[in-house]
């Protein structure tokens, strides 16, 4: 088998596994109805909580992010290394626009962090760390994560991680794609921030 068929069936693969939209089957599961007609409509883990289902949010949450470490985890030790990286991009770009749901997806954050923690353990503790630290200051997650998510391709090309660094850079503008109306939103002032009772 050529290396281009095997990088094909491998992203293949890798999209499909995080085309599963964890959040919907979870809350279909549980007789919650479809999660895409309440809240934000998106089917990520911070939608599902607004269900008041915090253990499916926190298993949608560590599935999500799986999809992407599988992705990265069972390509590197068992197909190609220098495949990785770009598997654990393609499960991220399936979670965003999964062909099971006509590619209407969620925002990929809590993909992008189970992809850098599979592909440098300290790629993924300086994006906790750089997270909470503009949570500490601006009191706002999708700010928060934003700035986590644009500083982390330059750690990876701190930390000498190869050519790993581009498909970060990729995921990186693919979330700032997906975080448009929450840009939005911090542009106006009007972004809820953390901890913030709703009126």
């Amino acid at each position: 088998m050529s290396f281009s068929i095997e990088a094909l069936a491998v992203l293949a693969l890798s999209y499909l596994l995080g085309a599963v939209p964890f959040g919907l089957v979870f809350t279909k599961l549980a007789g919650l109805g479809d999660i895409r007609e309440i809240g934000s409509g998106n089917i990520g883990a911070t939608n599902v909580l607004r269900t008041g289902r915090k253990d499916l949010a926190l298993a949608t949450l560590l599935l999500d992010a799986g999809k992407g470490a599988i992705a990265v985890l069972l390509t590197r030790y068992y197909v190609a290394p220098e495949l990785a990286a770009l598997a654990g991009a393609a499960a991220f770009i399936g979670h965003c626009f999964p062909v099971y749901l006509g590619f209407k997806g969620g925002k990929g954050v809590a993909t992008f962090v189970g992809t850098l923690f599979a592909i440098s353990w300290m790629l993924g503790i300086a994006f906790a760390g750089l997270w909470l630290l503009a949570a500490a200051l601006f009191r706002i997650s999708s700010l928060s994560a934003l700035i986590a998510s644009l500083l982390s391709p330059l750690v990876a090309f701190y930390l000498q991680l190869g050519p790993g660094w581009m498909p970060i850079a990729f995921m990186t503008l693919v979330i700032y794609i997906r975080h448009r109306d929450n840009i939005a939103r911090i542009m106006k002032g009007e972004e809820p921030k953390i901890g913030a009772k709703k009126k």
